[in-house]
């Protein structure tokens, strides 16, 4: 089991995001949180699809210097993109209406990248999931924004509530991952983490 290949290890989550916390509990290891602000500019003419690795990386190398040398920090990063354009997290209810107008009726791409750095070492990867959105209604937009203000989420929205309920058709890819952690990716390169 992963919590017994990982006993050695001081596990840190550097996120503040609730649902990542959740979702590294359910793979049964110990681990802390920890947050700090970083940085989250990224060159201007970077691939979208590599953003969200590149910013994991760059949250990771912030932390090093808390780093112990038994320490394994990970960090991630997620963004949404649609026509090649990465929806942030919205500041209003008028942007976070206005994304979900952009996504509805379509499909976009969920891209969340993770870095699991050690003093010694790192491993950077990334995961996409496709979704597919009904058309929304207005109301079902306004009624999503107003009733869960979706504005610490990507995209603006969260698939693990109502509007994921109502509004997503289908997924190709992990549905973890577009809740903000791949799971089953960070759990094997963690099991092959300890074979090195």
């Amino acid at each position: 089991m992963l919590a017994e290949k990982l006993k050695d290890f001081e596990i840190i989550l550097a996120s503040q995001s609730p649902r990542r916390k959740e979702l590294l509990a359910g793979l049964e290891i110990e681990f802390k949180t920890m947050s700090m602000e970083v940085d989250e500019s990224f060159p201007y003419d970077m691939e979208v699809e590599e953003v969200a690795e590149y910013l994991s990386h760059k949250k990771a190398v912030a932390y090093q210097t808390f780093q112990t040398d038994r320490s394994l920090v990970i960090t991630a990063d997620t963004v949404v993109v649609v026509d090649d354009e990465i929806l942030e997290k919205p500041s209003n209810e008028s942007e976070a209406a206005e994304m979900l107008t952009k996504l509805s009726g379509r499909s976009h791409d969920v891209i969340t990248g993770v870095t699991i750095k050690s003093k010694s070492k790192s491993k950077s990867f990334s995961v996409l999931t496709k979704v597919y959105f009904k058309q929304l209604t207005l109301e079902e937009i306004y009624h999503y924004v107003h009733h869960f203000k979706p504005f610490d989420k990507a995209g603006s929205y969260g698939i693990q509530e109502w509007i994921g309920f109502i509004g997503v058709e289908k997924i190709e890819g992990s549905y973890f991952n577009v809740m903000g952690l791949p799971v089953f990716e960070v759990n094997k390169v963690l099991m092959d983490w300890t074979k090195t």
